[in-house]
């Protein structure tokens, strides 16, 4: 307000009708994206970004109608200020023994070598920002309650994975299972384990299969063959999928490391005693 020279002024309480140059303007646009979904015939897109660049589009559409006005006013604009302000909220959590934190009624997972210590959150509408000190440490998205009554949870399996392959039967109650699959796929395996091998191998595999995605960095790939194995009604053979996305043999070098045997020391001894002679006689 400082900046542009204006004077900021509150609305009345209970007053509704003072909101109306807002709120208005928000309900247009709400109708606009609504009729422009039931006219594009489907309400998912591939990703966030799918969704903003529609939202773009409808917005940039409507701003149209205004474009000589805003021509017109564009000369008479100030210049923008120096820093852009705060769009964020910080707050402090502590990570806990259950290896995660709360924040706003949900439950987000954090690395267990932050068990204990307490973070700085930049609390972003999309993301959270965490921060030990001035060390920036990770970044994971929003998340949001279930209803009134439930939390929500953000997890994150390669922050939980050590702690499933010591206890692996804990996956079968865990609160938050179903958000801890990466992929679909995974969540699909578990489910014909579930029915075709009994609990226990079902959740020792799983945890297994979970391990091998973050250990070998193909959770992409483990997806797709996971997939397959289920398409095909067979279970997954633990023992075939380590083997094949496991390192190639052919790609590790060899290395032949020679052994220099210890009579080498005696001549560096020698070495050292003659040199060390012509000092012994000038002192003599």
């Amino acid at each position: 307000m400082a900046h542009y020279g204006m004077t900021p002024s509150r609305n009345n309480p209970g007053v509704a009708h003072e909101n109306g140059s807002i709120e208005s303007p928000h309900g247009h646009l709400k109708s606009a994206l609504k009729d422009e979904l039931l006219l594009r015939g489907s309400t998912d897109f591939d990703d966030l970004d799918a969704y903003r660049r529609f939202v773009d589009l409808i917005v940039g559409r409507q701003n149209a109608h205004n474009r000589k006005r805003i021509e017109l006013e564009t000369p008479s604009l100030g210049k923008l200020p120096k820093r852009r302000t705060a769009d964020f909220e910080e707050k402090c959590v502590t990570v806990t023994r259950s290896g995660g934190f709360m924040l706003n009624r949900v439950f987000y997972t954090a690395p267990s070598r932050l068990i204990g210590h307490r973070l700085r959150v930049r609390f972003y509408d999309d993301r959270l920002e965490c921060f030990l000190g001035s060390t920036h440490m990770m970044t994971v998205r929003r998340g949001e309650p279930v209803s009134d009554s439930k939390g929500g949870h953000v997890v994150d399996y390669r922050h939980v994975i050590h702690a499933l392959r010591k206890k692996p039967m804990a996956l079968l109650n865990l609160v938050y299972r179903d958000q801890l699959f990466p992929r679909r796929a995974y969540a699909r395996v578990f489910d014909a384990l579930l029915a075709a091998a009994g609990d226990r191998r079902a959740c020792k595999t799983m945890v297994e299969l979970l391990a091998l995605a973050h250990d070998r960095t193909c959770e992409a790939e483990l997806a797709e063959a996971l997939d397959a194995d289920v398409d095909a009604g067979r279970l997954p053979d633990l023992a075939f999928l380590r083997a094949y996305f496991g390192p190639d043999p052919a790609s590790v070098p060899l290395i032949d490391v020679e052994v220099v045997p210890l009579s080498a020391y005696n001549e560096l001894a020698a070495v050292v005693a003659v040199a060390a002679t012509p000092a012994l006689q000038v002192a003599a």
